[in-house]
C-alpha cells in the first residue's frame, strides 16, 4: 500500500487514505485527523490486494503493524507518535505471547497505553488480529 495525500473534511476533521484503499467500499476512512490527534482504522494483516497475508498470527500482525504504519505516514507520524492502541485477537491464550513480541517490534518506550481484546471474530474469518491505534497530529 503507497501512501497518498490527505484528503480535507469539515469541522476540521481530515481524512487519511492510502492507495489502494481497501476500507473505502465499506465507508471507512483509513484515518482521520481531528482536535491534534490522528485516529487509525483497525488494520488487519492483509495486504496490497486485501489479501490476509498468511494463517501465522505473526505474520498477520507484522503485516497488521506494517499497515497502521502506513497510514500512520500517510499522515505524516510514525510509531513514536502513537499514544494508544488497540488490539483484537481471537484467541488470546494462544497469541499473548505473540502480541508481546509485536509490541517490542513496533512500539518503544514510552510504551503508549493499550487495550488487549478477545473478540469472537474479526471481519473476515481468517483473520486472527487487528490493531487501531490513536497518535498525536503532526
Amino acid at each position: 500500500m503507497n501512501a497518498v495525500a490527505t484528503t480535507g473534511g469539515a469541522r476540521g476533521i481530515e481524512r487519511i487514505a492510502t492507495t489502494p484503499d481497501w476500507y473505502e467500499p465499506y465507508k471507512i476512512s483509513q484515518a482521520i485527523r481531528a482536535g491534534g490527534l490522528l485516529h487509525v482504522s483497525g488494520q488487519a494483516g492483509i495486504d496490497e490486494r486485501g489479501r490476509t497475508v498468511s494463517d501465522d498470527f505473526l505474520t498477520q500482525g507484522r503485516q497488521a503493524f506494517a499497515n497502521v504504519g502506513r497510514v500512520l505516514a500517510a499522515a505524516g507520524a510514525s510509531f513514536a507518535d502513537v499514544v494508544k492502541v488497540g488490539i483484537f485477537v481471537t484467541d488470546m491464550a494462544a497469541d499473548l505471547e505473540h502480541v508481546l513480541t509485536l509490541r517490542g517490534e513496533f512500539l518503544s518506550e514510552p510504551y503508549p497505553a493499550d487495550t488487549l481484546l478477545e473478540v469472537s471474530s474479526l471481519a473476515q474469518p481468517d483473520w486472527r488480529i487487528e490493531v487501531e491505534v490513536t497518535a498525536l497530529a503532526r
